[in-house]
Formats: C-alpha cells, sequence, structure tokens
C-alpha cells in the first residue's frame, strides 16, 4: 500500500501564492524567502497584493475607530464633552468605552469575511490541505511541517 503521507511526490504541489502560473508568479514561486529580501509594498503575486489591500483598508478603518474619537476631542472639546450626552455619558466617553471595541468586533468580522473570498478567488481551500501526520500521533513541527 503506498504511503500518501510523504511529501516527495510527483504531482505539482499547492501553489501558496493563490495558484498565478505567470512570469512574476514563477519567480515568486522560485524565491528563496530565509535569503531574500521581501517587499510588503509592492509583492510580486496578484494574490499578496489583494491581500495586502485588505491588510491596509483594515488598518484605516482602525485608525479611524481609535483616535477619531479622541482627535475629535482635542479639537471640539465642549462639544464632545459636555453638548451631546448619551445615555447620561459625554459623547467621546461613549465612543471610546462602546464604539471602539464594537467597531474591532465588526472589523474583524469583516476581514475574516474578505479573507475568505479572497481565497474563494484564487482556490485556496483550507479544508482539503493532506494529511499532516497529526492524526497518527506525531507533533507538529514549528514550521508546520512533521517532526522527523
Amino acid at each position: 500500500m503506498p504511503d500518501n503521507n510523504t511529501h516527495d511526490t510527483t504531482d505539482e504541489p499547492t501553489a501558496t501564492d493563490g495558484g498565478v502560473a505567470g512570469q512574476a508568479g514563477q519567480s515568486h514561486r522560485d524565491t528563496e524567502y530565509l535569503n531574500a529580501e521581501v517587499n510588503l509594498l509592492n509583492p510580486s503575486t496578484a494574490f499578496m497584493r489583494d491581500h495586502l489591500r485588505i491588510v491596509w483598508t483594515g488598518f484605516a478603518i482602525w485608525v479611524l475607530a481609535v483616535f477619531g474619537p479622541v482627535t475629535a476631542t482635542y479639537v471640539a472639546t465642549d462639544a464632545m464633552t459636555t453638548q451631546m450626552p448619551v445615555l447620561g455619558f459625554p459623547l467621546h466617553y461613549f465612543l471610546v468605552a462602546f464604539g471602539a471595541p464594537t467597531s474591532a468586533l465588526i472589523l474583524s468580522f469583516w476581514y475574516s469575511r474578505k479573507r475568505d473570498a479572497l481565497d474563494e478567488k484564487y482556490g485556496i481551500d483550507h479544508g482539503t490541505v493532506g494529511g499532516t501526520g497529526r492524526e497518527s500521533g506525531d507533533a507538529a513541527a514549528t514550521d508546520g511541517g512533521i517532526n522527523e
């Protein structure tokens, strides 16, 4: 019976760059990342460009949610502290105490939905990854492989 858990197969391995097979994708696949400089601002694959677009958009939303109420309180102190109470609390307190954690939850849900859509767009299916040997009792190595 053949051993299906070996890493030495003749089949084409699953592309970790989202399956892009163009020239940029091939050079990306041949890059030795431990010895090469990787430019996070100009990635070589379409998958990484799309993923970074999601990350930077989420970062911009996070900055607005966290620093927006603080900046608004500094700019318009009277309006944020005394003129607009919400449930008996000053507006700036309500936005920081309720708005920031709520926006963090909404942002994490948004990111997971966008990342799932991105994985679907590039044909990445996390449920079909081959057996890692963990079900047989082997311990996983820190790099995601199997200790041998």
